[in-house]
């Protein structure tokens, strides 16, 4: 572990704590321009997901929606609430060959995508301390007055996310900031920033309450992509 992620994962609540737990809940409204473009504007309003630590997967109950999805990195499925399967899809990356921008995404689009997008939110930065993954120190920025440490994280192919080298800038704390990308899946290079903010500490894991990435709008910015959660635990 270098000595930037070593920092980070201290500043998070440190690798013995997070070995502790196998999960982490949560209750959380995902709005933001992005859900519009894709035709699932209201669909993530009111969510309750989990989170696996130990491997990837992630369930989500679609509050008031009577369903529930499931990621796992080569399929997922819809699920009613007595746990029939509504629809399924393996392989489901694929399923966005010859996406545009605007293309609209069914909900096992949708499905997918929270599912690889919060399974890496909700487990940086301990998970880039598993085998495979490749980081490096690069060159600090200033931003909102402090110097930013960032980490190049080059991940492993097995572990789906949405490209395979992403930045990570930790504030003077040790606190994730910002977390830059791309999203291969969109169907064009859009360069991403998903700051993060608003910190609890969740029995001993720091996690970040907020996230927001913002899109130029004219001289104006709209917020692309909202996340709030509310009554985090890990188990």
């Amino acid at each position: 572990m270098n000595d930037l992620l070593a920092s980070a994962v201290a500043a998070h609540g440190g690798v013995d704590r997070w070995n502790r737990i196998q999960t982490i809940a949560v209750d959380a409204a995902i709005t933001g321009a992005f859900w519009q473009i894709k035709g699932q504007g209201d669909a993530l309003t009111k969510v309750r997901f989990e989170v696996d630590t130990t491997r990837e997967r992630l369930t989500m109950d679609f509050v008031g929606q009577d369903r529930r999805s499931v990621f796992e990195p080569d399929r997922v499925i819809l699920q009613r609430p007595i746990g029939t399967v509504a629809e399924a899809r393996d392989d489901p990356e694929r399923s966005f060959d010859g996406h545009q921008f605007e293309t609209p995404w069914d909900d096992l689009h949708l499905a997918y995508f929270t599912g690889e997008a919060l399974w890496t939110y909700l487990n940086t930065p301990f998970l880039f301390t598993w085998p495979g993954f490749v980081c490096e120190e690069i060159a600090p920025i200033e931003a909102d007055g402090e110097t930013w440490r960032r980490l190049k994280v080059t991940f492993p192919d097995h572990i789906k996310t949405h490209t395979r080298t992403q930045v990570f800038c930790f504030g003077p704390d040790g606190l994730l900031r910002r977390h830059d990308f791309t999203i291969d899946i969109v169907g064009r290079t859009v360069e991403a920033q998903l700051y993060a903010a608003d910190y609890l500490d969740v029995d001993g894991i720091v996690i970040p309450a907020t996230r927001r990435a913002y899109a130029p709008m004219g001289d104006d910015q709209i917020v692309f992509v909202a996340i709030d959660m509310a009554d985090i635990a890990v188990h």
